[in-house]
């Protein structure tokens, strides 16, 4: 293939930026869709520990039966207490639940509590299931917090998406979990403290540098349910 002349290289640069900047301007305000209302209630994220290391070692179908064996397992689980999964990243599951909306209902609440220490309850089944599988086994975090969400509608999918302060900082807290534990922010602690059946206890706390340090605590069934 010949080599163009510079000036009809630039040009063909040139309308190529330009076609570019068309086709974002068009799509810049349909591929989501955003409502422009925030509504409270509350999100869940589980993050795989350590995976990627674990995935290195493993060939492609391999690794397409360990991820799916561990988020199919999540969603599951997360489904059966009414929480919407929004997306898989890589090896997390965000999800929330739309019951929560007003934060009064109880019922709604405590099953945001219950999806939690269900799926880590579901640790050493899901293990067994990889050793049936000749997998290594799986090590994961629960997070959870209550707060202002906007949902999004992606172009060609059925699938609500969520943004905002809530989603990142319940993404923040996640890291600080102990493996195969759960963890809830101080704004959902706020909501839960007097639930029956539970202990939350103060653990660490998160800084962003923008607030006041926010308080993350543990939840355990107490001994009267266990």
């Amino acid at each position: 293939m010949s080599k163009l002349p510079n000036s009809q290289a630039e040009e063909y640069v040139n309308n190529v930026k330009l076609e570019l900047a068309r086709r974002l301007r068009d799509t810049l305000y349909n591929e989501i869709t955003f409502s422009g209302n925030y509504k409270s209630c509350c999100v869940g994220i589980v993050d795989a520990v350590n995976s990627t290391n674990i995935a290195a070692k493993l060939v492609n179908g391999e690794l397409c039966r360990y991820y799916s064996i561990f988020l199919n397992a999540m969603a599951v689980i997360a489904r059966e207490f009414g929480a919407v999964v929004v997306k898989n990243v890589g090896d997390s599951l965000l999800y929330y639940f739309p019951q929560t909306f007003d934060g009064h209902n109880k019922s709604a609440l405590k099953n945001t509590l219950e999806c939690s220490l269900a799926m880590i309850e579901s640790h050493l089944l899901i293990n067994e299931k990889m050793r049936e599988e000749n997998l290594p086994s799986i090590n994961y975090r629960v997070s959870a917090d209550y707060g202002n969400v906007m949902i999004a509608k992606p172009l060609n999918t059925s699938n609500d998406d969520i943004f905002g302060s809530t989603v990142n900082l319940c993404a923040k807290i996640n890291s600080k979990a102990v493996p195969n534990s759960t963890v809830i922010g101080g704004d959902m602690h706020q909501i839960v403290k007097n639930f029956d059946g539970y202990d939350f206890n103060l653990m660490t706390s998160y800084s962003s540098g923008l607030k006041l340090e926010y308080p993350i605590y543990t939840v355990i069934r107490n001994k009267s349910r266990q």
